[in-house]
């Protein structure tokens, strides 16, 4: 049995911090590039539940043995080069491809969130390892769900998140972001509609986090769709068209006037 416990000693029992997450969302909206705040959010409010997921995922046979183990999930994302071997049209090679176009990488998303540890807020116990893999597998869903890196397709792999894990923290950033959007560019769009069919698709597919993603790169996407059931995301393409309609960017929707 690992030394690693699934709740550090010194991790405070209340987590559902609405005043500090306030603050830190605050500073989001004024910087939206500045990722280290939605970190801060995230641990604010992870709240009871999200919890409660992650102690079951870790008392399992096969959470345990993946959280407890020294496996970085990074390291398996980044060796695009090995991931290159996998057939056309798998999870893996779509991944990449992803990942490449936008110039992005697992430890990049890392080091974001290094910036927040550094503040002496990590605890190396199984609630950090669980939420290590939902920090890591991000960018894995956007590939899964179809949801493009565009300001609202953010807000809905965001909504998708919460309803799997019921992180607070997520699903604040993921409704009050989408609410920001709606107010400030958008406001003929079904933006709202859409995040909440990034919930419910969440919350009808199986948990990502929980698979075993060595063997998930490896499956053909289409196939991993239907098997996760994860549904087509039909409000958030027509929520792109009406701010299309409108003259409005849906890759520079922050950009758009007010």
């Amino acid at each position: 049995m690992t030394a690693v416990p699934f709740h550090h000693p010194m991790r405070p029992s209340s987590e559902f911090r609405p005043l500090k997450a306030l603050h830190h969302f605050r500073k989001l909206i004024a910087d939206k590039e500045d990722t280290e705040q939605v970190f801060h959010i995230i641990a604010a409010l992870r709240g009871r539940k999200f919890r409660q997921i992650a102690s079951k995922f870790w008392h399992s046979d096969k959470g345990h043995r993946i959280l407890a183990s020294n496996q970085r999930l990074i390291d398996v994302l980044d060796d695009h080069d090995s991931i290159k071997k996998l057939p056309a049209g798998t999870v893996g090679r779509a991944y990449v491809d992803f990942m490449e176009r936008e110039g992005l990488s697992a430890a990049g998303l890392e080091a974001e969130y290094a910036k927040f540890t550094d503040a002496g807020v990590r605890y190396e116990d199984g609630i950090d390892r669980y939420g290590d893999r939902l920090r890591d597998t991000h960018d894995m869903l956007h590939v899964l769900t179809g949801y493009g890196r565009d300001a609202l397709g953010e807000q809905c792999v965001l909504a998708f998140t919460y309803a799997q894990n019921r992180n607070l923290g997520v699903g604040f950033i993921a409704y009050a972001g989408g609410f920001e959007l709606k107010r400030r560019v958008a406001r003929s769009a079904p933006i709202m509609k859409a995040v909440h069919e990034g919930y419910r698709i969440g919350n009808a597919a199986k948990n990502i986090v929980h698979e075993d993603i060595v063997e998930l790169l490896k499956e053909p996407l289409a196939d991993a769709r239907r098997r996760l059931g994860i549904a087509e995301p039909v409000a958030y393409h027509a929520a792109h068209e009406a701010m299309r309609s409108g003259g409005v960017d849906p890759y520079n929707l922050l950009a758009a006037p007010a």
